[in-house]
């Protein structure tokens, strides 16, 4: 079951509010903010008083929607996002920070205070007609997850992937969500043209850790059966095993693999737990939360691999880590991806057949 902290309570909440299947455990201000909120109660509240934690949608409207990234560590080099903020409230994101450049906490606002951006599909289909555009994989869910549960009521990804469906346009989709077999007719039609390929993350293969790590995402027997049916959609899947956290998921990495390529996975891939920024507060304390018997080893594990700090965005490192364990870790994953056949690289999506259909009053070509 979740665990509720039973501790003081957090002063960055109000003392009537009591947040459930949430992943973050407190509300700090980001690192922007000058001044820091505290609530004190006035010995007015009673059990009966208690208000749940409730998410709360806004709507941003962007100039641009593509964004273009130059890592060596990534194997795309643009993206787009539907929305801000993940209600799935994976502990470990390593996009919490971002929520701080809006004004809001990396922690449970990042969960709480979500930003839609209905507009997307329009600006993609305006960027993807300027006479500069070079096409080029794009990757969605790079960020925050597309398939969230707030896209069951706004369709913005389904509605960018209908833009990059009539512009034959490669597309990347990396996500945790079930909600993504409701597209699997503009999926499938896409990878039977070589246009589009899946990441699916599973974490770990434990219902009770699974349920604290990422409290309001789909279990991952549910994450194993959505591979499935991508799959036998003939939409190529990729099992991603990250983030890997030592001491608590790292002796999971067989098992998922198995699990997943017996589901349809045809690759797999991993990354090392990163603690960016704001993160690594926010992961200490759920630790402190829910595994103190273990926290002081995951720590030391991490610091291990970089350098003796908690993390480290070193180019060709942030991902992977260094070190005895990085390389140890390393080593059975692809032990076990070469003996489940999920070691060959993904082939190259098309894109050659990108074409940009006619607008609305534009003329026929005569040739």
């Amino acid at each position: 079951m979740f665990h509720i902290r039973t501790m003081t309570r957090d002063p960055s909440l109000p003392h009537d509010l009591r947040p459930r299947a949430r992943g973050a455990v407190s509300n700090a201000a980001g690192r922007f903010e000058a001044y820091a909120v505290s609530y004190e109660a006035d010995g007015w509240d009673r059990d009966e008083e208690v208000r749940p934690l409730r998410t709360h949608v806004t709507e941003e409207r962007p100039r641009r929607i593509i964004s273009y990234n130059r890592s060596p560590d990534l194997p795309f080099d643009r993206s787009i996002n539907p929305y801000r903020g993940c209600e799935h409230g994976c502990v470990y994101c390593f996009a919490r920070p971002t929520h701080a450049y809006l004004g809001l906490s990396p922690g449970l606002d990042f969960e709480t205070r979500l930003i839609a951006r209905p507009e997307a599909p329009a600006r993609l289909e305006a960027e993807l007609r300027a006479r500069n555009y070079r096409v080029a994989t794009m990757a969605i869910g790079t960020n925050t997850d597309p398939y969230q549960p707030i896209e069951k009521q706004f369709k913005i990804t389904r509605a960018c992937l209908e833009v990059l469906n009539r512009f034959n346009h490669p597309v990347a989709v990396v996500t945790k969500g079930t909600l993504i077999e409701r597209d699997l007719d503009i999926l499938g039609d896409m990878a039977a043209r070589g246009l589009a390929r899946v990441g699916i993350s599973v974490t770990t293969l434990d219902e009770g850790l699974a349920r604290r790590l990422e409290p309001r995402a789909p279990s991952p027997a549910r994450r194993l059966a959505t591979i499935r049916r991508l799959a036998q959609a003939g939409i190529p899947v990729r099992v991603m095993v990250s983030p890997v956290i030592p001491g608590l998921t790292d002796t999971e990495i067989e098992a998922i693999l198995t699990a997943a390529q017996e589901a349809g996975a045809g690759a797999a891939s991993w990354i090392m737990l990163r603690l960016p920024r704001e993160v690594s507060p926010l992961f200490q304390e759920w630790l402190a939360t829910h595994y103190p018997d273990r926290a002081g080893r995951v720590m030391n594990r991490l610091r291990e691999m970089h350098g003796g700090q908690e993390y480290s965005a070193d180019w060709h490192r942030r991902m992977r880590g260094e070190g005895v364990y990085a390389r140890m870790i390393a080593r059975r994953f692809d032990l076990a991806a070469r003996r489940l056949g999920l070691d060959a690289a993904q082939g190259a999506l098309r894109s050659d057949l990108f074409e940009v259909p006619l607008a609305r009053g534009d003329q026929l070509s005569l040739f």
